[in-house]
């Protein structure tokens, strides 16, 4: 992997799992890594941890709940104001959405806005950041579950019907779509500094989902010591953190290193663009607007 000693990080999600390895890894190889995270207790810990792995290594907190876009807007505003620019971003942040329907306090269904309209709206706060880097990198954590989403926009926040299991996966598939259509959009609007790419980690043995009642949930302990660690997950976010081939291209969808079929009918252009329309509306953002 290629020393980072000038790069700064913003890894989500970052206090256990993927997303730990995820900003130790970066961390040894030199970047400055900055934490987002819910908890500032979590926070402080994975800080200790990483810097007892790593001496020397550079390493800040921003709090925030993605599901809070007070919070998020919060928290961009202070890297804003403590970064130059931002090299590359890594929306890796993503919960097994809870056993009923919860709002969050903007009045927004907390899977959607956890798993993808919080990721959304912190990319567009810090897309100025992003553009001031020679390379920025947009990197999104999705998952192979994306095959199982059955979207309607008709029903975008599951208030007429809600299923954990196709909530995340709906999510999931919103991070491939959102993925795609950023790059197209950088192209459009002629920046060619920023790439975006998004990825499946494979299935591996965190916390994940932990405590829940769905059949994910369930199904997820029975089947952890065939599950992939930590570190076998990060390897593709990593990959597409560091790699300079992969800093090259833009909108694809990676795992195990390589790229792969997006594998849902739901996803073409006009569904993608449609579905940036509705996430710019309920961020009250805009974003690479055409």
């Amino acid at each position: 992997m290629p020393e980072l000693s000038d790069q700064i990080v913003l890894v989500t999600g970052a206090t256990s799992g993927i997303g730990e390895v995820t900003a130790r890894e970066l961390a040894r190889r030199g970047a400055q890594v900055v934490l987002l995270a819910r908890s500032a207790d979590k926070a402080a810990a994975t800080q200790a941890r990483i810097e007892a792995a790593v001496p020397g290594a550079q390493v800040d907190v921003l709090l925030a709940d993605l599901a809070d876009f007070e919070q998020v807007r919060r928290a961009a505003a202070e890297f804003n104001a403590r970064y130059p620019r931002l090299d590359v971003l890594i929306n890796n942040a993503g919960l097994l959405p809870p056993d009923e329907r919860r709002r969050t306090p903007q009045g927004l269904d907390f899977s959607l806005a956890t798993n993808h309209l919080g990721p959304f709206l912190l990319t567009s706060l810090l897309i100025d950041r992003l553009r001031q880097s020679p390379a920025a990198r947009v990197i999104n954590v999705s998952s192979a579950l994306h095959q199982q989403a059955r979207p309607d926009f008709g029903d975008f926040q599951h208030e007429r019907h809600y299923d954990t299991t196709l909530a995340y996966a709906n999510a999931k598939l919103y991070n491939i779509m959102f993925t795609q259509e950023l790059a197209r959009r950088l192209r459009a609007h002629g920046i060619d500094n920023v790439v975006t790419n998004a990825l499946h980690p494979g299935v591996v043995a965190t916390a994940f989902g932990a405590g829940g009642k769905s059949m994910m949930a369930r199904v997820l302990p029975l089947i952890r010591p065939f599950l992939s660690t930590p570190e076998q997950g990060a390897a593709t976010t990593l990959f597409l953190a560091t790699d300079p081939a992969a800093g090259r291209s833009s909108g694809g969808y990676y795992a195990k290193q390589r790229t792969q079929a997006v594998k849902n009918p739901f996803n073409t252009p006009e569904n993608a663009r449609r579905l940036w329309q509705l996430s710019e509306e309920l961020t009250g953002t805009t974003l690479l607007s055409d």
